[in-house]
């Protein structure tokens, strides 16, 4: 990147707690002098809901050839959902087994839900396994079946121990199974008993299609539309949880937090989840309590390894042993490089670990060398060229190749068949793995431009060129007084947010694409792993400024420091976030992503673009919804032009 690093960074001491600006839900008035347009809603329902989605759904569901059914990500077969196998690479026996442990887990939240507000018992053993067993269901993270046995013992192990809590209290809870039809009561059933005892994958795995969204279906709730919101509102913990789970692994917990949790899950046991007007207030509800859980993740982040600042990152490796983190867990990383301190084991990151470059804590480690690869879609490609041994902390794995599977590890939720686990923490065999491979030699040229068979390259002016990281929101509002300068006085027209998911796809061009054409006077805030589809370009600064134009946030996982900013703006322009010269175009392609956008629903953004296509999940109904209450507009793949054009005038 062409930007002026050190008259930027010059600027950014002392910088501005986040304490300073309105508390994350707090409104601000909206200056008069704002107009919000509006898009046409008719073209907006047409483009969002072509070919009558929510037939061809029930279509698949009552097909006799349907193995499984499984919508919660973008990238699902035919935009309605993955039926004998999933894109991602899920069988039908995995995706049975997660559907029976989120079944599961909505009766465990809903004996913990009990047991808070009738007894006040809580334990937080039980909150984390919560958000762990969650966090597992996730697109791409956990393809072993053979944990989830153990999941679901531990699951009833925890639901019997809190139903003799409140026994021995004298509560007695009464279970309305009647409105479930042909699917077991979560609350009610004790799963040991109903597989006799056979906790094995097969005895479970055949229990498990009649918890999923066929049978759901078939059973009792009949209406695409309110089976799609109630997946919206468990797709959207599945996101909450895993953020929490983030935290709670860096020690910092939230009794609140956890309550909410197990309040959704109970929720999801009641008869008012067959209700769409209470779904759609619980979407709401979860995207409150996720803004706390990024708050919360953003203070164990920074209490940990300090507050990011900007850091320019080498993609060029160095000779000798070396060791790739991937995923998200920073804890993870840390780990590593301590146990790799004086070994001669390079360390390097991969994918939405590229922050972590950012952090005091992690950067005096001089052994961490660099960044190595893209998006997470690539690793098949990155992988397969990496001498060393790799360490896959979070989502998004893929399944390896055999060219490299005996080096890669999984630890925490992560899971795939036949690939070495290992728990956090314990990551000798990781490192010992390292020193016997062979490592980068000394004349070190890696070819990144060409990729495996079905993978899009980013767009980049130099693949290996170096990357800046590290425009928190401290960072950003350090120098908060140049920005509001930079747009009085005109130099600065627009602020873009282009970021959260990657993927393969063609149509995830359009991202790099509507880099290309943003007009010079104008920023743009990315985070998330969709940010390789912006990297590598040379942006500048702003003219007659030292402000980058591009300013890196983060992973997903930072996305708290996007509202901080935004919240912050509003209340130095004396508006609230819509009235700000701010367009939200994001790509969304797994759970983390759907917390997020209910987040900013809660908050009451409106006009995000959301692409490349919208939730399968989401029925033509659902999406109306969504569009009349929040305006979200489908983004426009065919044409960044004219999207460009309408987000310039939207405010």
């Amino acid at each position: 990147m062409a930007m002026h690093l050190s008259s930027f960074v010059s600027k950014v001491n002392g910088l501005t707690s986040s304490s300073a600006f309105p508390p994350v839900g707090a409104k601000t008035p909206r200056s008069k002098g704002h107009i919000i347009k509006t898009c046409n809603r008719s073209r907006v329902l047409a483009v969002l809901t072509p070919d009558a989605p929510q037939s061809k759904f029930e279509k698949a569901v009552t097909d006799e050839h349907t193995k499984m059914f499984c919508y919660q990500c973008e990238q699902t077969t035919d935009t309605v959902g993955c039926t004998t196998v999933g894109v991602c690479g899920k069988t039908p026996e995995t995706a049975a087994l997660q559907d029976l442990l989120v079944h599961a887990l909505k009766g465990l939240g809903s004996w913990a839900h009990h047991a808070r507000t009738a007894i006040d018992y809580e334990d937080s053993n039980i909150d984390y396994f919560i958000n762990e067993a969650m966090f597992s269901t996730l697109t791409n993270v956990n393809f072993d079946e053979s944990r989830f046995p153990d999941f679901l013992i531990q699951c009833h192990t925890y639901q019997e121990q809190l139903k003799a809590k409140l026994q021995e209290a004298g509560v007695s809870i009464e279970s309305s199974s009647n409105h479930w039809g042909i699917v077991p009561d979560p609350v009610a059933w004790n799963i040991m008993e109903a597989v006799n005892n056979d906790a094995s994958v097969t005895g479970l795995m055949e229990f498990g299609s009649k918890v999923g969204i066929v049978s759901r279906f078939e059973g009792s709730l009949q209406s695409p539309t309110v089976l799609g919101l109630a997946e919206l509102v468990v797709y959207g913990l599945k996101g909450l949880c895993a953020y929490l789970h983030h935290a709670e692994v860096l020690g910092h917990r939230n009794d609140q937090c956890s309550a909410g949790v197990a309040k959704v899950l109970h929720f999801l046991t009641t008869p008012q989840s067959f209700d769409p007007e209470a779904l759609l207030a619980m979407c709401m509800e979860v995207g409150e309590l996720n803004v706390q859980v990024l708050q919360l993740l953003d203070t164990a982040h920074n209490e940990r390894f300090g507050c990011p600042s900007p850091h320019s990152v080498s993609r060029v490796p160095v000779e000798g042993k070396c060791l790739l983190v991937s995923g998200h867990d920073l804890q993870d990383l840390e780990s590593v490089l301590e146990l790799t301190q004086d070994t001669g084991v390079n360390v390097y990151t991969h994918g939405e670990m590229l922050p972590a470059h950012s952090y005091p804590g992690l950067v005096k480690y001089p052994h961490l060398k660099g960044h190595y690869g893209g998006a997470w879609y690539q690793q098949k490609s990155d992988f397969a060229r990496f001498p060393g041994a790799i360490l896959m902390t979070s989502n998004c794995i893929l399944e390896p190749l055999s060219v490299y599977r005996n080096n890669i590890f999984t630890t925490g939720a992560v899971g795939v068949g036949g690939v070495k686990h290992v728990k956090a923490g314990a990551f000798a065999p990781v490192v010992a793995a390292a020193l016997e491979l062979p490592g980068f030699p000394e004349q070190v040229f890696v070819d990144f431009s060409s990729a495996s068979p079905g993978l899009e390259q980013l767009d980049s002016v130099n693949p290996l060129s170096p990357l800046t990281v590290g425009f928190g929101h401290q960072t950003v509002l350090g120098v908060s007084d140049q920005i509001i300068q930079a747009v009085n006085e005109g130099q600065l027209k627009h602020i873009f947010l282009i970021g959260g998911c990657d993927g393969s796809e063609p149509s995830r061009k359009y991202y790099s694409n509507m880099a290309k054409i943003l007009p010079q006077d104008t920023i743009t805030l990315t985070l998330g792993c969709a940010k390789f589809r912006l990297l590598g370009q040379d942006w500048g600064n702003l003219p007659g400024t030292d402000i980058p134009r591009l300013l890196d946030m983060g992973q997903c996982n930072d996305s708290y420091s996007a509202v901080v900013v935004a919240q912050a703006l509003a209340k130095a322009f004396d508006t609230d976030v819509n009235g700000l010269p701010l367009s939200l175009d994001i790509s969304w392609f797994e759970q983390k992503a759907v917390a997020v956008l209910l987040s900013l629903l809660h908050l009451g953004v409106r006009n995000i673009r959301l692409g490349p296509r919208m939730p399968a999940f989401l029925t033509p109904e659902a999406t109306a919804i969504l569009v009349e209450k929040f305006n979200i507009h489908p983004a426009d793949i065919g044409s960044p032009e004219g999207d460009l054009n309408l987000m310039m005038t939207e405010v």
